[in-house]
């Protein structure tokens, strides 16, 4: 892992952030999408770049088996703590995405739930989703998440960083080959990355032997939305905008205006 990535995530902003504003909405969209599509407990799940351990103490809590791979140490940490604060078990360890540890056809599903948008290089990525495929045992299934090309443009007008010539400058180089660099210590200008279309992810799925998976927006345009803490206390609506949301997840003309796209796919 690149120096900047791992002392972007060091500064320990990550596991509040499915906890505040826009992420509040991945937070629940993914496992909206999550629960529809994995097998039921007690399955055994790999969640690779499992982060502090979000998605992986959710699941275990449903009765998944649970293992994550992560190579952040202080996520490790923090996944470690998240799981005994909710007294659940989880076998969280350091790992690459390339290179996992697990034998053939031993899980039930896999989560990349970031490394795809954190190995820059397409090889690698197919390497990752290469190693996905292994571990999984026929008929198992994959959920891994990009971030849409066209993130930075939406959430810089959205937010006025476009005002910032620092700003464009690492715009105008995700939306020519989506390829994010952050040259500044802002840190809500994210960190090196690599920003996919739709049918990227699909072709990059495709070279790794998923042939048939399928791409649906996690939080579709109202991750724009200024108040979605204030929605989300609202129960009735918070349920129609996920239903909403739901119903709009596969539809081509809106996938990249989400900020985060899910792959779903089968081995």
């Amino acid at each position: 892992m690149e120096r900047e990535i791992l002392d972007h995530y060091e500064a320990g902003i990550e596991a509040p952030r499915l906890l505040n504003h826009a992420g509040v909405l991945e937070r629940a969209r993914s496992m909206d999408v999550l629960s529809r599509h994995l097998p039921p407990p007690p399955a055994r799940v790999l969640d690779v770049g499992g982060g502090p351990g979000v998605y992986s103490v959710w699941l275990a809590s449903r009765g998944y088996d649970m293992g994550l791979v992560e190579p952040v140490p202080l996520h490790i940490e923090q996944a470690r703590i998240a799981a005994a604060t909710a007294g659940v078990a989880i076998d969280a360890g350091i790992g690459d995405a390339r290179r996992l540890e697990e034998a053939d056809a031993s899980v039930d599903a896999v989560l990349l739930m970031g490394p795809l948008y954190h190995l820059t290089e397409r090889a690698d990525r197919i390497a990752a989703l290469m190693e996905a495929r292994r571990v999984l045992r026929p008929g198992g299934v994959l959920a891994a998440v990009g971030i849409s090309r066209f993130a930075s443009l939406l959430d810089g007008l959205s937010r006025r960083l476009i005002d910032d010539p620092r700003f464009r400058e690492l715009l105008a180089r995700d939306l020519a080959d989506g390829q994010h660099r952050n040259p500044t210590d802002r840190l809500d200008y994210f960190t090196t990355a690599f920003f996919h279309r739709p049918e990227d992810l699909q072709s990059e799925a495709a070279e790794a032997g998923f042939p048939d998976a399928k791409v649906v927006a996690i939080e579709g345009p109202a991750w724009l939305l200024p108040d979605i803490a204030e929605r989300a206390a609202d129960a009735a609506h918070w349920a129609l905008l996920m239903d909403l949301l739901r119903r709009i997840e596969a539809e081509p003309a809106l996938l990249a205006a989400s900020a985060h796209l899910m792959m779903i796919a089968r081995r």
